[in-house]
């Protein structure tokens, strides 16, 4: 046999398959070795690696063996025009969603690698940089109404809003700073999730954060030591407070037992000249 061609183990190693799915697109006249020798052995040419790499990138995008051979046997470069448009567009959205989902799971991990560094039992002030959030209405509580129909609210208004956002990511509960300081904290303000395409910000600036333990909305002794915290420290309440379950239902079993964080937006006192 001359050069210039390969053996089907040759040819099964350089495209990266197996000698069985030669042999198999061979039987359905998918991929069909170029040479038969005289002893019947099977040769490829390498112009047909480039051909077994359609087949397998066409297999990857969600194409039967039907479809491509189909596709291969009426080739012409109009019908693979549109055809390579209609998959790279699938492959787009899948990336989108891809990378979607790789955000979602960076701010869960970071959630919890968090909750296992921190020192629960400290009180600090800590500059933070702005975050990237979105953000619901002003809470509605009236006529009866609680913090789960607040929330449902929150959930139907921001899925009416963004159609197609995951809105897998964990939702927090944000204060006024006006309520903190009348130390009104029994329902929140508003409901947010953080996400790179949020089209509302957290402030950058300093923040007194604290900790504790607990279910939802059991943080009442926590918000009072910040303000405590806070007050010794000469520190004042200039912004929105975020009340977030860091450690919550994903990694802990037991609903009474969740890691809370808040934080509070604050500024240095002037002194009196």
């Amino acid at each position: 046999m001359g050069k210039g061609v390969f053996s089907i183990r040759a040819f099964a190693e350089y495209s990266r398959t197996t000698k069985d799915t030669l042999l198999h697109y061979d039987r359905i006249g998918l991929l069909s070795p170029n040479v038969r020798g005289e002893n019947g052995y099977r040769y490829y040419s390498p112009s047909q690696l480039a051909t077994m790499n359609v087949i397998r990138t066409m297999q990857e995008m969600g194409l039967s063996l039907v479809e491509i051979r189909e596709l291969i046997d009426f080739r012409n470069p109009e019908n693979f025009d549109v055809t390579f448009d209609e998959q790279i567009g699938k492959i787009e959205k899948k990336i989108e969603e891809l990378e979607d989902t790789r955000a979602l799971l960076k701010t869960l991990h970071k959630n919890i690698h968090e909750g296992l560094m921190i020192d629960e039992n400290s009180l600090t002030i800590e500059y933070l940089p702005e975050a990237f959030m979105i953000l619901g209405e002003e809470a509605d509580y009236s006529d009866g109404k609680d913090d789960y129909g607040a929330l449902n609210v929150f959930y139907k208004e921001i899925n009416e809003k963004y159609p197609n956002l995951n809105l897998n990511y964990p939702v927090w509960a944000l204060y006024s700073g006006e309520r903190i300081r009348n130390r009104d904290w029994i329902w929140p303000s508003r409901f947010y999730f953080y996400h790179p395409k949020g089209d509302k910000r957290r402030e950058a600036g300093e923040y007194a954060i604290g900790y504790t333990r607990g279910g939802y909305g059991k943080c009442e002794d926590l918000y009072i030591r910040l303000l405590d915290y806070i007050e010794k420290e000469g520190y004042a309440v200039s912004g929105d407070c975020y009340e977030e379950y860091i450690l919550n239902e994903i990694c802990i079993t037991d609903d009474r037992n969740y890691l809370i964080r808040v934080m509070l937006r604050v500024e240095k006192e002037k002194e009196n000249s």
